[in-house]
């Protein structure tokens, strides 16, 4: 482990793809005062579905005092895939975290698109016991309609959601070098945005090139876990791979 790092979780299953009718529950419990970075092994892979859903739910509990990051690489969904995932970040008083998502509509690089099935996530933020913040992401039936219209996705390959719950910090601190930050990797078809909302900072990208939204995000995330978890400016060595 590179000095200055936390431990390091590694989720293999999901590496190997994820077929109809799996289901998966991921629970990471950080104690207090301790620090965890969580990813997973490669990128994510969720296959063709005959009409099964593969069901995915990761249960995040941040103890007071306490860091995680929960920064997997992408996931993948191949066109016909059934998804419904949902992650719920529990953090205690004082606690930080760091997490979020990619999403690829489709193996891109086989000039295949997601155009039909199911993909529905859910993320659920508590603090101290009450939920602060909610965001639910669903495509169902004319998928490849929903994708292409300029008022859904208008077109994208990926988008991508990073949320940082910096440890006893007003997020508004981080909010102007973030935006530097986003507006620094934007070119030709990628698009982001950040805000501010219920104490966490909420940044999201939409692009027609997956691997533009992965290096915009992967270089925020370097940004953020640098300036409000206090950590190198680095992913794990997985990323590159």
């Amino acid at each position: 482990m590179p000095v200055g790092e936390p431990k390091l979780g590694v989720v293999i299953t999901t590496a190997g793809g994820l077929v109809a009718g799996d289901r998966l529950d991921l629970a990471v419990r950080v104690a207090e005062d301790a620090a965890a970075h969580i990813t997973s092994a490669a990128a994510e892979k969720v296959y063709r579905s005959t009409g099964a859903t593969v069901r995915v739910r990761q249960h995040l509990r941040v103890a007071a005092g306490a860091r995680l990051e929960f920064l997997p690489p992408e996931t993948i969904v191949f066109d016909s895939a059934r998804l419904r995932r949902t992650a719920i970040v529990e953090l205690g008083s004082g606690a930080g975290f760091l997490g979020g998502g990619i999403l690829v509509f489709g193996r891109r690089a086989r000039g295949e698109a997601f155009t039909a099935g199911l993909l529905h996530e859910v993320w659920e933020v508590w603090r101290d016991g009450m939920l602060v913040w909610g965001d639910a992401f669903h495509l169902d039936g004319d998928v490849a309609a929903t994708i292409a219209d300029p008022a859904g996705l208008d077109g994208a390959a990926a988008s991508a959601m990073l949320i940082l719950a910096p440890p006893d910090r007003d997020p508004r601190g981080f909010i102007d070098a973030a935006r530097e930050r986003q507006q620094r990797s934007a070119l030709p078809g990628l698009r982001g945005g950040i805000t501010v909302v219920s104490g966490l900072l909420v940044a999201r990208w939409l692009g027609a090139d997956a691997l533009l939204v992965r290096r915009a995000y992967a270089d925020l995330a370097c940004h953020l876990r640098q300036a409000a978890l206090g950590l190198p400016p680095r992913l794990p060595r997985l990323w590159q791979l």
